[in-house]
């Protein structure tokens, strides 16, 4: 397949690191699409422009998600991008695959498409990148035909997604793939059917290490913790200080919650003190684990610089058991969204809602008390005053 000099783009395969340059001229020696993209993509390098206009709304029928449309505003010069739609396909939960599922997969896009994927979008998608119009409904076919569908984009719920949980995790606090299957069959019209101010995410976390990154990313962040006290195998703290871990510098002193304390014989922890937070856990993996009482906790708001600034979440819900069908952690979703959606603005993420309505009026709409654990940070205002004993004195 004949193709531009891309000079610039040339550029981008120098260096040890990875390009997606030359991942992109593997495919186009043999896709007209790939061929063209990088022809455009050099063209917007030379001119300082950007060539790709708004796809408006395009997708398969009985869906408003899952197909992102795209368009060249040069069609007529590189005729093989004129319409480079984007796929999103809902992943299986925690990214497990097998090799016949990947190979499906590929062949599909390989028919229908550049061939260029992305595994995995910011949501957690399979992304096929660069389609034309006549192409989505086959593809749509072929995908359901395999046991895949559309994941979300627009103003719906978008894909589920969660970290592999106890399929492999020993620090899992609850069943992170269980939890995210069960959110992406029951809300199937909210995540194709766009009906709100804007997306909303959902992403499982197993434990505090949170490896989805769920409380900078998630609307609603499902962070898997514990209620009781940490267990404590003396034995194999005893193990670490006598290999010459420095148990007192390395563990105990970097505890945030400076709950913990080392006499040389045994490690103890003050358990109300305790933030949770896995800095022990991760230093002697065998020595310390979570507690027996395990659930997760409900966090709200968090979304990356596109509107407002960046949030990360706040806390909803210090401590819910998570029990199949999890029909309390829905109700409380259908809350939430009832209340946004009847007074959010246009692309108004829920966090930016909470910012702009207030946290008490928030609580108060959805229907949820107020707990200690969502204070931010302490008081700013200077003029409001309380009395701490009942003494006169402020």
């Amino acid at each position: 397949m004949a193709r531009k000099p891309t000079p610039k783009l040339d550029q981008l395969e120098k260096g040890p690191w990875p390009s997606f340059v030359r991942e992109i001229k593997k495919r186009a020696d043999k896709n007209a699409t790939c061929a063209d993209l990088l022809g455009v993509l050099e063209k917007s390098y030379e001119e300082r422009v950007g060539h790709w206009k708004h796809g408006g709304i395009v997708g398969v029928f009985g869906y408003g998600g899952g197909v992102i449309g795209r368009y060249s505003d040069v069609p007529e010069e590189f005729p093989g991008v004129a319409h480079f739609h984007t796929v999103r396909v809902n992943q299986p939960a925690g990214w497990f695959y097998t090799s016949a599922a990947l190979r499906t997969l590929c062949d599909i896009w390989d028919r229908h498409g550049s061939g260029l994927l992305n595994m995995h979008g910011s949501t957690g998608d399979i992304i096929f990148l660069g389609t034309s119009t006549e192409h989505l409904e086959p593809i749509f076919e072929e995908l359901t035909q395999a046991g895949f569908d559309l994941g979300g984009s627009g103003s719906d719920l978008r894909t589920p997604s969660c970290c592999c949980g106890e399929a492999r995790c020993e620090w899992a606090c609850y069943d992170t793939m269980a939890f995210c299957q069960e959110m992406t069959m029951h809300f199937q019209d909210e995540l194709h059917r766009p009906a709100f101010p804007y997306k909303f995410k959902i992403k499982a976390a197993g434990c505090p290490n949170d490896c989805v990154a769920s409380i900078a990313r998630a609307d609603l962040s499902v962070i898997g913790t514990w209620r009781d006290c940490i267990e404590i195998d003396q034995a194999e703290v005893a193990k670490h200080a006598a290999k010459g871990n420095d148990i007192v510098k390395d563990v105990v002193m970097n505890c945030p919650g400076k709950c913990l304390s080392w006499d040389g014989k045994a490690l103890t922890v003050v358990q109300e003190d305790c933030k949770h937070c896995m800095h022990c856990i991760n230093a002697m993996p065998k020595a310390v684990r979570p507690g027996k009482e395990r659930g997760a906790a409900l966090l709200l708001g968090s979304k990356a610089p596109i509107m407002e600034g960046a949030l990360l979440s706040s806390v909803l819900v210090p401590f819910i058991k998570m029990e199949p069908p999890y029909d309390d952690i829905k109700a409380l979703l259908e809350a939430i969204w009832e209340v946004w959606s009847e007074d959010g603005k246009n692309r108004e993420r829920v966090g930016e809602f909470i910012q702009r309505v207030g946290m008490g009026n928030f609580l108060d709409a959805i229907g949820l008390d107020p707990d200690p654990s969502m204070v931010a940070h302490p008081r700013e205002n200077p003029y409001v005053f309380y009395d701490l004993g009942g003494n006169g004195k402020e």
